[in-house]
């Protein structure tokens, strides 16, 4: 019988899901020494959870490559440093499937578990977090950049996964984006409007095959709430292509819920900035910290 927790089987089989189908076939080989003959993917995938020992030794088999884990870690909005060595990304890995945080489980569609195994409330359903007593602007701030950034992120071909269900339905109609880069020469671009906005977000990681790794750290997330309601998430991380890193950037998210849309929190703008790896000076690759203090984020707050 397999050793693997209800959070363990999730995981491994979104990390299987990552590979080859060869390199599926030949790990259910492997890990039933050629004694069970599989029909398909989906049942070398179940033979392989169900002959796996633990997580660990899983991970450890050759056919799950290191860029495999470091792909999976990414889609789960972990930073990790883009020289990580495989050890480290299993043990990075284990740590993330121990925490308790949510991880998807795949035989209930949009339905997540907690590390007992019992339901808790998606990335998705993150975004319609209720304003009680106690309303801590940071726990939101680090909800919605787990839900804004896997959804941003799932839209990259190269992580061969479906697309979520990204569009303008997630900002407010006036939404503003201001997008500044500097790699080598510095350019400003500003767009108006869910429509223009959602698109130009969608092209940096559909087109131009961005992904996005936030810090979530203290150092890389902070979060304050005005009294009229407004909401200021900035966050830095670093971005990738495929096992490249770029650079860094920093986002700053204006939320306001929406009373019309079951409350729910809409991006009403972001301040998008971006830098490339030639004007950075190489030790804020692996944990970027903000460079925006409380003092100025307030000030956007009024």
């Amino acid at each position: 019988m397999s050793g693997l927790s209800q959070t363990e089987r999730a995981g491994c089989t979104k990390i299987l899901k990552l590979m080859s189908n060869d390199d599926i076939l030949s790990l259910s080989d492997t890990v039933t020494n050629k004694l069970i003959v599989v029909e398909n993917i989906t049942e070398a995938i179940e033979t392989i959870l169900s002959f796996s020992k633990n997580a660990e030794e899983l991970l450890r088999r050759k056919k799950v490559y290191r860029d495999i884990i470091f792909k999976y870690l990414a889609k789960e909005a972990v930073v990790m440093p883009p020289n990580s060595e495989k050890h480290q990304l299993v043990k990075r890995t284990l740590e993330l499937w121990s925490s308790g945080k949510v991880v998807v489980d795949e035989s209930v569609p949009g339905e997540t578990y907690d590390r007992k195994g019992k339901p808790t409330e998606t990335a998705c359903d993150s975004m319609d977090m209720k304003a009680e007593a106690g309303f801590d602007p940071l726990v939101l701030g680090q909800q919605f950049c787990q839900w804004f950034f896997q959804l941003l992120n799932s839209q990259n071909p190269s992580l061969g996964q479906q697309p979520q269900d990204w569009g303008p339905q997630h900002f407010w109609p006036d939404v503003k984006l201001r997008l500044l880069s500097r790699a080598g020469s510095e350019q400003m671009e500003e767009f108006l409007g869910a429509e223009l906005v959602s698109l130009r977000l969608l092209a940096l990681t559909r087109e131009e095959r961005l992904l996005f790794s936030p810090n979530l750290e203290p150092r890389g997330l902070k979060a304050l709430a005005s009294p009229h309601g407004l909401v200021l998430v900035a966050v830095a991380g670093t971005i990738h292509r495929d096992t490249a890193c770029l650079g860094i950037f920093e986002q700053i998210f204006g939320l306001i819920r929406s009373p019309l849309e079951k409350n729910s929190w809409k991006i009403k703008f972001i301040n998008l900035k971006i830098r490339g790896q030639d004007a950075l000076g190489g030790s804020e690759m692996a944990a970027p910290a903000l460079s925006y203090n409380s003092t100025e984020l307030q000030l956007l707050c009024s």
